[in-house]
């Protein structure tokens, strides 16, 4: 079984050592490993030449559809472990696309990568089978509000939430536009009780004006509700570019 990853400004596998730019991780040196397709469309997604293919009109700000053959690499379990290992680093980021769409070959490709630590970044929709799960070691998981575009019954599935409130490894980080978007935060956090110093709420962009902008009222929303803030280091340090 291959793993589909996303590919690179050079067409090659999107793999590559960076700090890692969000959540409770930021700052850390980690490889990263970005995989291909996801079963959410998020209107303001920035990396949607994961899943934005020609032919798929599931809308997004910038209605931009990619070419699949173009944006689409199929490693082995084995190879893509290698190219990782490659990279010297300690740590390793999974991230998409929806990670756990590929949950099978990602537990052939960490077996692989024995004395790795793991992140997986996911949107929260998709259990982990147990194969996978006992090589994770922190669970990055976001999931999606209303501003997303994504509809509530796809995107918020209450036994997955609460499977992940109540998961030691989970840090829950929300996307934020809006002072609206906290309301539907709060709301999410006292139905399933999320610990408050495992929520993040990051500002939605993609340019480090448009971040400032945000967490300057973020921040004082943070401070009131008892929830941590994330930055985007990665678009401060590199803007909004594949392989950063």
């Amino acid at each position: 079984m291959n793993l589909t990853l996303a590919t690179d400004d050079r067409g090659g596998p999107e793999i590559f050592a960076s700090l890692q730019g969000e959540g409770p991780s930021m700052g850390r040196p980690v490889a990263f490993v970005r995989l291909s397709r996801c079963n959410l469309a998020c209107v303001w997604c920035d990396t949607a030449y994961t899943w934005r293919f020609t032919g798929d009109n599931r809308p997004h700000h910038d209605a931009i559809a990619f070419e699949r053959k173009a944006n689409q690499v199929t490693l082995s379990p084995e190879d893509t472990a290698a190219r990782i290992a490659a990279l010297g680093q300690k740590r390793l980021v999974i991230t998409g696309g929806e990670p756990l769409l590929q949950a099978g070959a990602l537990a052939e490709m960490l077996a692989h990568l024995p004395d790795i630590a793991v992140e997986i970044e996911t949107n929260g929709t998709v259990a982990p089978p147990a194969r996978l799960d006992v090589r994770v070691d922190q669970y990055n998981v976001s999931p999606k509000l209303a501003h997303s575009g994504n509809p509530a019954d796809l995107a918020l599935l209450p036994e997955r939430l609460d499977a992940w409130a109540s998961e030691p490894r989970a840090f829950l980080k929300f996307v934020v536009a809006s002072p609206e978007d906290v309301e539907e935060v709060l709301a999410l956090h006292a139905h399933y009780r999320f610990r408050p110093d495992r929520v993040f709420l990051m500002p939605e962009g993609t340019d480090s004006a448009t971040l400032r902008r945000r967490e300057a009222w973020l921040s004082e929303l943070c401070l009131k509700h008892g929830f941590r803030m994330s930055d985007r280091l990665h678009i401060h340090l590199y803007g909004d570019t594949r392989g950063t």
